[in-house]
């Protein structure tokens, strides 16, 4: 157990949101951005302060409302420095921040650069999972089953082909920002026209159920966690509009199967990873392919810590520090939440 092992001892967490730390007057972050990341921040700070031996201490804008746990104030000018400083007196940071720009990667970086220890995925895993264009061969080549995925350009200039109707997204971003579902080459170079500053890649579109599954890492072991139905709009543009666990156990244990065969080729971890996935109609799971992985914390964990018994972060520090976790053990229980990570009320016991 966490606090048996750290009983005499004080160990220290920092755990770092982008969006809570940026402030609303500022072009990058809105209201609603910062209630889906406070709602993860807050979460697994929660989560964190309730294992015995373990203190957490997190970074708010100036303009963010007061909050029960430690908290430095930062302004824009402030946000590096205290990152570093406080990433190098902890012993775990937890990084949450989106790909696109290469935010979350610059604060690995930081992470590294002074010496600092990462609850989750380093520099490297984020470069590679955040080009999504780079992801997509190395899964192909490590047979992972996943859309076959071209640059725009290549597919506008005939080298390439692709199926239609087909998706087009950033090669670097994140979520489903700028992302479109469009049927033919005349929709492909609109979109280049009213968006030239991106570089697109170009997917087939991928039928089926999509879903996501979370995994807790160490350096020794890794656990999956039940798989989440996504909720994803229909206007071909793909947001998310939340989730819900557990899915029913064929289909689950059919998303826990494709997600674990693209992480199974990383090297060793600590942390969480999510893996986006969709489950095609064939029903042995032949159709189902991986889309993403998303290399940190996803809204999914505010629902799958309200399905646990176990406290979910306590098991991510055993597995950290190589130590055998806790029994992962969950409620019998549906839940679904929104996209800004509230949970919808009336669950219903199964």
């Amino acid at each position: 157990m966490m606090g048996q092992r750290h009983g005499e001892r004080i160990v220290k967490v920092f755990v770092y949101e982008y969006t809570c730390c940026q402030s609303l007057t500022e072009e990058t972050a809105t209201a609603s951005l910062r209630a889906e990341g406070w709602a993860m921040l807050s979460a697994i700070l929660s989560d964190l302060a309730g294992v015995d031996g373990v203190t957490v201490e997190t970074m708010l804008a100036e303009d963010h409302a007061r909050i029960p746990f430690a908290a430095w104030r930062v302004g824009p000018r402030d946000e590096e420095r205290v990152f570093r400083d406080l990433a190098a007196r902890a012993e775990y940071t937890f990084v949450i921040a989106p790909e696109f720009n290469d935010l979350l990667y610059h604060r690995c970086r930081w992470v590294e650069e002074c010496s600092g220890r990462m609850l989750g995925p380093g520099s490297e895993l984020v470069l590679l999972t955040g080009d999504k264009l780079a992801l997509a061969r190395h899964l192909g080549s490590s047979g992972v089953p996943t859309p076959t995925t071209y640059p725009l350009a290549e597919v506008l200039t005939g080298t390439a082909c692709v199926s239609f109707p087909a998706v087009c997204k950033p090669r670097q971003g994140a979520g489903s920002l700028s992302t479109y579902l469009l049927q033919g080459l005349d929709d492909l170079r609109t979109l280049q026209r009213d968006e030239p500053s991106t570089a697109f890649i170009v997917q087939p579109f991928v039928s089926g159920a999509p879903a996501s599954v979370g995994f807790l890492f160490g350096p020794h072991r890794c656990l999956a966690l039940p798989p989440a139905a996504q909720r994803l709009s229909g206007d071909g543009r793909f947001r998310y509009l939340g989730g819900h666990v557990p899915l029913p156990p064929v289909l689950a244990e059919r998303a826990q199967r494709v997600a674990q065969s693209a992480v199974e080729p990383l090297p060793a971890l600590r942390g969480y990873i999510g893996v986006d996935v969709v489950l095609g109609a064939a029903l042995d799971g032949s159709a189902d392919q991986v889309i993403e992985i998303n290399p940190r914390l996803t809204t999914s964990y505010v629902g799958l810590r309200s399905l646990a018994r176990t406290n979910l972060a306590e098991v991510m520090l055993s597995l950290a520090a190589g130590e055998a976790p806790s029994e992962l053990c969950w409620h019998q229980k549906s839940v679904t939440w929104n996209a800004d990570g509230t949970i919808v009320p009336g669950v219903v016991e199964t």
